[in-house]
């Protein structure tokens, strides 16, 4: 089995595995700021994600998404394969089960860290989801840090009883498997609440022999989705603005009502969702935004439904005001839903939530007293 493999030392690089107690706790934001940290600290700094999920083609190499954001962000120079040795498609666990071969995928693993290392002081390890997540096929997280021999952060996201809960859930397959928690981020805290959560959750956690390393408050800019992202959910024609593309979206309107009920509505950074045919509210949007005096006030784009492309008269419009306009081929309620339901990635286009990530983390943990316990 997987979890009977051991490090074989990967030479002298420190190195940590960022895991979190379930999916969408933050970290890739988390790893993020502790790549930026460990480089001014403790250069130079690799990273892998061992086990991706969610994968993009780079060059015809099928990488996870998060080690083409690192290899982006902070210009690394090994191997792209290497920063991502397993990708998990559609039929890859099905495959699995039918033909187990745990030497294999954890040979490749163990080999592409040692790569990895080879050229760092420190490494970066980011896990997916939970601890338990790739059991089925052999390569949990807590599988594969015992294999590269690193120490554990769980990241956990909410108040004070939910993440202690679910930090000692987690803790127990760990524990399991021989590895080393050396603590817990608490993300996206409530701002107001922070110096209450923190003292209750250390103290929580304290009690059951697991240290708090830090918490970090909400950032809802970070789950702001960009154009981009939407334009490539919902697979759409983007008919202007390609400059704009990287524009933050920070609220969404469905445009059902006549115009004049739903210019209230239609606030900076706003994403108008509505049929290609409402020429009133395509107008409303133009014209809100070509008032507008400072860029950081106008809407954050337009986007038709129904394949109902506006005629060249209105599109003319949209040009003068440079309103970002994307249109697609499903009904307004699909479209919507997608918007809605879009899990938003930081992308290596992101400049702005990667600083502020970077800063958030630089922020709010020790990173001294991390390296120190490694």
């Amino acid at each position: 089995m997987a979890s009977e493999h051991h490090s074989e030392g990967h030479g002298q690089a420190k190195r940590l595995f960022i895991a979190a107690t379930k999916q969408d706790q933050g970290k890739t934001t988390i790893s993020l700021g502790l790549m930026a940290a460990f480089g001014e600290l403790c250069p130079p700094v690799g990273f892998i994600k061992p086990v991706g999920q969610r994968y993009i083609e780079v060059d015809g190499l099928r990488v996870d998404e998060d080690a083409a954001l690192m290899r982006s962000a902070f210009n690394l120079q090994c191997d792209l394969a290497d920063t991502s040795p397993v990708t998990v498609a559609r039929s890859f666990t099905r495959d699995y089960i039918l033909r187990p071969r745990p030497d294999v995928l954890m040979g490749r693993i163990r080999e592409s860290f040692g790569r990895v290392a080879a050229g760092a002081a420190t490494v970066v390890i980011e896990g997916t989801g939970h601890a338990g997540v790739g059991s089925c096929f052999d390569a949990s997280n807590a599988d594969v840090a015992r294999l590269l021999g690193a120490k554990v952060i769980l990241v956990a996201s909410g108040g004070i009883g939910k993440p202690i809960d679910e930090v000692m859930l987690n803790k127990g397959l760990l524990d399991q498997r021989g590895v080393d928690l050396l603590g817990v981020v608490l993300n996206k805290v409530i701002p107001d609440k922070l110096d209450s959560i923190t003292e209750f959750v250390r103290a929580g956690l304290g009690r059951l022999g697991v240290r708090l390393l830090g918490s970090i408050p909400f950032e809802p800019t970070l789950l702001n989705p960009t154009l981009r992202q939407v334009l490539r959910e919902v697979r759409g024609e983007l008919l202007h603005g390609p400059d704009l593309l990287d524009r933050p979206i920070r609220s969404v309107v469905v445009g059902a009502m006549a115009a004049a009920n739903a210019l209230p509505y239609i606030k900076p950074g706003c994403l108008l969702i509505t049929s290609g045919d409402r020429e009133d509210l395509i107008l409303a949007i133009t014209s809100l935004t070509a008032a507008a005096t400072d860029p950081r006030q106008v809407p954050a784009g337009l986007l038709l439904t129904g394949g109902l492309r506006p005629p060249a008269s209105i599109e003319a419009f949209i040009r003068r005001a440079n309103v970002p306009t994307i249109l697609s081929t499903e009904d307004t309620y699909r479209v919507a839903t997608d918007v809605d339901e879009l899990r938003v990635k930081i992308q290596p286009e992101d400049t702005a939530k990667i600083e502020t990530a970077c800063r958030l983390v630089r922020t709010h943990l020790d990173i001294q007293q991390l390296l120190d316990a490694m």
